[in-house]
């Protein structure tokens, strides 16, 4: 079936002829609706934003107070020439959203990045009924099976109580939009608040730990780790800094610290050993492959188009399956590209 008046894939990006917008364009455009608030998916330059009204907070902290957005609550209805759009939660990150495009009957879903995984710190993701459905496929293996959220804290909070008994500073890398925030409310919704005063962040994380907190999201106001004196005691910490900042003279400034990844890529063996981590923690902020099949099941598509990750498997299995399929060629990571952030943040 030909869908090339909702949505073609252009030298910049997806782009949707009946409306004259581009979804997550990865070049310069008039007008851009956009997904997330992560770096390949939001890009500065554009003349018009649009996006989800629960994003707004943390796109400004990512591209700039001043750019042109127009925010949508989830399910609100706007009509772009001649397309039909609306956003819906997709359960990445704060306010992340499916873009759905409906032109002359027939609907398009762009996911995003999205996972079905409970978050505490966004909404949940939600199924779309459409025609032409455009999946990320970020680990789109078998191998891939996310374990349960509270499992993962609970073993990622006793590597913490073990280090504090040896007086070893824990530090957990983990990307500085989205896990970082997940992290922190998981481990205060396990342990309780009062954990907060042996926790900081690497400076990274302070302009987007205030987004969520001005979003309404619940998470403790933790301090940099640079802001505290030279001699305070780490012995007990628990400090969060972006992956980018292994191996620099923020980390260095801790004693004998352990340091774990929160991510999916430790779900493979030897990955680990390959990040130079003492521990792995398999949490990722992207579907897993049985959710991944389970959210194509919902949206009930009859053509889906993969994108960045394992998409020649996942369109092979999809067409096995009697779904048409195809590979789409995008600028997408992901994962977050980390800011380069002086060694003194």
């Amino acid at each position: 079936m030909s869908y090339s008046n909702l949505l073609e894939c252009t030298r910049r990006g997806l782009y949707c002829p009946a409306g004259d917008f581009y979804v997550d364009p990865w070049d310069r455009v008039d007008h851009a609706i956009l997904t997330h608030a992560h770096a390949d998916h939001a890009r500065w330059g554009c003349k018009r934003y649009l996006a989800a009204r629960s994003s707004e907070a943390l796109l400004k902290v990512r591209l700039s107070n001043s750019i042109d957005l127009q925010t949508l609550d989830y399910g609100e209805t706007l009509r772009i020439h001649n397309a039909l759009v609306s956003l819906h939660p997709a359960g990445h990150i704060l306010g992340s959203s499916q873009v759905r495009i409906e032109v002359d009957g027939k609907v398009a879903l762009i996911t995003g990045d999205y996972k079905l995984q409970p978050d505490p710190t966004c909404s949940a993701w939600e199924p779309v009924r459409c025609d032409l459905m455009v999946t990320e496929s970020t680990f789109g293996l078998p191998v891939f099976q996310w374990p349960e959220t509270q499992l993962v804290i609970k073993q990622l909070v006793a590597w913490w109580h073990e280090n504090q008994k040896q007086g070893r500073t824990s530090v957990i890398l983990a990307y500085s939009v989205g896990k970082a925030q997940r992290i922190i409310a998981e481990v205060v919704r396990l342990c309780g608040v009062e954990v907060a005063k042996d926790m900081a962040v690497h400076g990274a994380m302070l302009g987007p730990n205030r987004a969520y907190r001005n979003s309404g999201i619940e998470i403790p106001d933790l301090p940099s780790a640079a802001s505290l004196s030279s001699d305070h005691d780490w012995s007990k910490a628990l400090i969060l800094g972006p992956p980018s900042s292994q191996g620099t003279g923020w980390i260095k400034r801790f004693s004998d610290p352990s340091i774990a990844m929160a991510s999916g890529w430790m779900a493979i063996r030897g990955t680990r050993r390959r990040r130079n981590v003492d521990r792995g923690f398999v949490l990722s902020d992207h579907i897993d492959w049985p959710d991944l099949l389970r959210a194509i099941d919902a949206c009930r598509p009859e053509t889906v188009w993969v994108t960045h990750g394992f998409t020649d498997v996942v369109a092979r299995y999809l067409m096995h399956q009697g779904i048409e399929a195809e590979v789409l060629q995008t600028h997408f990571s992901g994962d977050e590209s980390e800011p380069i952030i002086s060694e003194d943040a």
